[in-house]
């Protein structure tokens, strides 16, 4: 089978012209400025040059799967990366596909013997099992963008040579080319370049080498099953996690999102390490992070590739890292006798054209102008303020045409600044809720109310703003 490659989005970089009238630069200060920036630029050459060395030298390969002519054919072969002086620059677009592995007895066919007698399945360290967090990553040196696109682990799709199943079994039927194949088909033909599959217990120790993360666990979460070896136990409210609380928040999905919910938090997850973990020094620390985690790591990566990837992730600008799930809907009770995420084609098709570069079959790979009234705008407020702090807003959203707008449940975090979430990617409605409101910051990710198009988490600063006015309107 024939993938089709992934093309580029163009890069429209518009020239910004010269001011008139300001005060022109200090000499000094802008020699100092571009010292520093040149210093900061050697530095991270050097740190990635001598992690990549380092790394080179260690006997652990980062693939453990063996493929077949066949399963690499599977993956593009072109290369991502510069050479020479040029290896951490990336070159082209790439799609990578992550997936996290679960890896307890259950998913592998012979755990080991010294297991047997234990009271509990412990976790084995394995690729054999279901791929139980799946995403697909676009690193784009074009657009400047990061993209990734969470894949339900329930999702139900044809998997070629064993029926229509959930997605994460894939991997147990065909490692990783199965996988990459069964999404690129559910993708309408998304071309996969690399893929890079790491277990749960890499995932705790990966979270811990990189000094942990802080973030909100929304609620309190409590949950045992001895079978699984999995024991949940954590508070809400704003903390730093190590890798093994970390590990707990993301595996929780006893809740009415289930699966869904998880990959919601998977992505704050994710964001919040980006923000705390994508810098330089962590580059430098490449090599005692690898010699950490490698064992937990099935990659066709190579070393120059990663630092090639981890090195535009470093430069990338953290707006221009959006993530989006998979469009579709939760099976109804009557339609199967198990639980799946329905993907919407339509959705799928749209999402792809717009976010990956796939020829769209309406031609175009612009973004649509959105009708505002057709637009599903979900209020969240997370200041814990009366119904009546709410109804500016929505008065404000309804004058410009916004007519579908409801209040959902109350996001759990206290948020400074209010949230303009583009839950299924509309970019263009969200900012131009953001300019009706005059406050919030746009965010492109799935963690807002799962049907809706916007969500608006409303924070302090809306209330900020009511009181300035309140007070402007006094005589």
């Amino acid at each position: 089978m024939t993938i089709q490659r992934t093309s580029a989005e163009e890069n429209h970089s518009a020239k910004v012209p010269k001011s008139k009238g300001k005060k022109s630069i200090n000499p000094k200060s802008g020699r100092w400025l571009w010292f520093w920036v040149g210093m900061s630029g050697i530095a991270m050459v050097s740190a990635m040059a001598g992690a990549l060395l380092a790394v080179s030298l260690t006997s652990t390969p980062l693939q453990q799967a063996e493929l077949s002519p066949q399963e690499e054919a599977v993956f593009d072969s072109d290369a991502i990366a510069g050479g020479g002086l040029r290896f951490s620059e990336l070159t082209r677009p790439v799609n990578l596909l992550v997936m996290g592995m679960s890896v307890l007895p259950p998913d592998v066919q012979n755990p080991p013997t010294e297991t047997k007698n234990l009271r509990y399945l412990p976790q084995v360290n394995s690729f054999d099992g279901l791929s139980d967090v799946m995403f697909l990553a676009k690193f784009d040196p074009e657009t400047k963008k990061i993209v990734m696109l969470s894949i339900p682990r329930d999702t139900r799709t044809e998997i070629e040579g064993h029926g229509t199943r959930k997605i994460n079994a894939a991997n147990v039927e065909g490692g990783p080319a199965l996988t990459a194949k069964t999404v690129s088909n559910l993708l309408g033909g998304a071309g996969i370049d690399r893929y890079l599959r790491i277990n749960v217990l890499g995932v705790a120790k990966l979270i811990d080498a990189l000094g942990g993360v802080t973030v909100y666990v929304p609620k309190d979460m409590k949950y045992q099953d001895d079978s699984q070896h999995l024991y949940i136990n954590l508070k809400a409210g704003k903390q730093h996690l190590n890798g093994d609380q970390a590990l707990q928040l993301l595996r929780f999905r006893h809740d009415e999102l289930g699966d869904i919910g998880r990959i919601q938090r998977q992505q704050m997850v994710m964001r919040a390490l980006t923000d705390q973990s994508l810098n330089p020094a962590t580059l430098a620390q490449l090599p005692k992070i690898l010699n950490v985690v490698k064992e937990y790591i099935d990659t066709n990566l190579t070393v120059e590739e990663l630092v090639a990837l981890l090195g535009f992730g470093v430069r990338t600008n953290r707006s221009n890292m959006q993530m989006f799930m998979l469009p579709g809907r939760f099976s109804e009770k009557s339609e199967y006798d198990a639980s799946y995420w329905l993907p919407s084609r339509n959705g799928i098709a749209k999402l792809m054209a717009q976010q990956f570069g796939l020829e769209s079959t309406t031609g175009t790979t612009e973004p649509q102008v959105t009708d505002p009234g057709s637009v599903r705008v979900a209020i969240q407020d997370s200041t814990g303020s009366d119904r009546a702090t709410l109804r500016p807003l929505i008065r404000a959203l309804e004058r410009s045409g916004y007519r579908n707008i409801y209040v959902s449940k109350p996001w759990s975090e206290p948020l400074e600044i209010t949230h303009i979430v583009a839950q299924q990617g509309d970019t263009n409605s969200a900012e131009s809720i953001r300019d009706i409101l005059g406050i919030g910051e746009v965010r492109v990710e799935s963690t807002g109310t799962l049907y809706s198009d916007i969500s608006i988490q409303v924070g302090k600063d809306w209330l900020q703003q009511q009181m300035l006015l309140n007070d402007s309107a006094q005589p």
